[in-house]
């Protein structure tokens, strides 16, 4: 069983590194396709939709098959399509080839994350899912520094190159050592869709988008944080992102450890308040040179808490068509990636520096904080009706 888990953190590995290794060499794609940076940007854009695109679908789709089988051939088609990104010739072909890269990968999470559960012990399903997820933790401690030096030093083809070769290590792992799954799901692909029908469901995915893009919108412009606010050189950039990686390692963990302790909402609401707390911090303690990479561990570590205990949140609120509900999960956190950009972005745009994208993260983040309690409040209203219907019954 350790084995299966570790096949689903290597190809949480591969995910994580062709996620965010782009962000790192983009003004070198720009510079080898003749385009300016914001048009590079939408290489990134393209990524997150074929999450959003194919979350919902591909995990639909494979419902009926054998999850093995399923995650095997999601990992096939995610190896393949970041192997030819590697030898994209101009921007139409290469944005095709992200859409195209981007489609298994919330299904995998997402049938990965059930798996992940079923697969471990009871009571200990969300240490189970926290080992899938550090593969996207260790892509960010040590495969997006190393893959963004390869393919600044040499060329950013060989950053795709080895997404390429860790996608067919993924493949091996998941062929040798997941063991044989049931189908993913008993009922039908329209009956799974009925769970569209939940409030909750949705108020999670809400939540999920609100409360990760706080994470984004400070993450995205982290670089000329550090560099114009901070002081410190363009190269401590790569050390600083060192350092938010390992807060993601440990902030792992901690979520695990947290979405066993208390309800998985519960440590999600929690967790949101510290991100809250720490965004607003570091907009007074960035231009501090040591603060501001204290901070950028801190952040990293308070943020992916959040990992384990809404995938465990969602899981529960889709009971019927839980791969299901997991994958829209992972379309949410993509969205919610592309909505911290943009909305951090425009305050800068107006010339209020780059501080004010951690004052829109806070406020994202808080915002999370609200809908977590109103679920918590739904939940509490949902019992009382139906205790209060039980006894007119009786």
């Amino acid at each position: 069983m350790n084995k299966a888990l570790l096949s689903l953190a290597i190809g949480g590995f591969g995910i994580g590194l062709t996620e965010f290794v782009i962000m790192g060499i983009l003004p070198d794609i720009a510079t080898s396709f003749d385009i300016s940076i914001p048009m590079a940007g939408h290489f990134i854009s393209a990524y997150a939709l074929g999450v959003v695109v194919g979350a919902p679908t591909l995990t639909g789709l494979g419902s009926k098959w054998p999850a093995h089988k399923v995650l095997l051939l999601l990992m096939l088609w995610f190896t393949v399509f970041n192997t030819l990104s590697s030898f994209a010739t101009g921007y139409n072909s290469f944005i095709v080839l992200r859409f195209l890269s981007g489609l298994p990968h919330g299904a995998f999470f997402g049938i990965g994350a059930v798996v992940a559960g079923k697969l471990s012990k009871k009571g200990k399903e969300a240490q189970g899912i926290a080992i899938m997820f550090s593969g996207l933790t260790f892509a960010n401690l040590l495969g997006v520094p190393l893959g963004t030096y390869l393919g600044k030093h040499f060329n950013w083809n060989v950053s795709f190159l080895m997404v390429g070769i860790v996608g067919v290590l993924a493949v091996l792992a998941v062929k040798f050592w997941m063991p044989t799954l049931k189908q993913s799901s008993e009922n039908s692909f329209i009956k799974e869709f009925k769970i569209f029908k939940r409030l909750e469901l949705w108020l999670i995915i809400l939540l999920t988008t609100i409360g990760t893009g706080g994470f984004f919108a400070w993450y995205s412009y982290i670089a000329p944080l550090i560099t114009d606010v901070a002081g410190h050189d363009k190269q401590v950039v790569s050390y600083a992102m060192i350092l938010a990686g390992l807060g993601m390692v440990i902030g792992n963990v901690i979520g695990a450890k947290l979405a066993e302790k208390l309800q998985p909402i519960m440590a999600v609401l929690i967790t949101l308040v510290f991100m809250a707390v720490c965004l607003v911090l570091n907009t007074y303690l960035a231009s501090d040179k040591v603060m501001v990479l204290v901070m950028t561990f801190v952040i990293g570590m308070v943020t992916f808490c959040l990992s384990t205990p809404i995938s465990l949140a969602i899981i529960n609120a889709s009971k019927g068509a839980e791969t299901l509900g997991s994958s829209l999960n992972q379309s949410a956190f993509n969205v919610g990636n592309a909505a911290g950009a943009y909305f951090a972005g425009l305050p800068i745009a107006m010339g209020y520096g780059y501080t004010s994208a951690d004052w829109v993260g806070a406020g994202m983040a808080a915002f999370g904080v609200f809908i977590a309690f109103g679920i918590i409040l739904y939940r509490n209203y949902r019992f009382k009706r139906k205790n209060k219907m039980k006894a007119c019954y009786s």
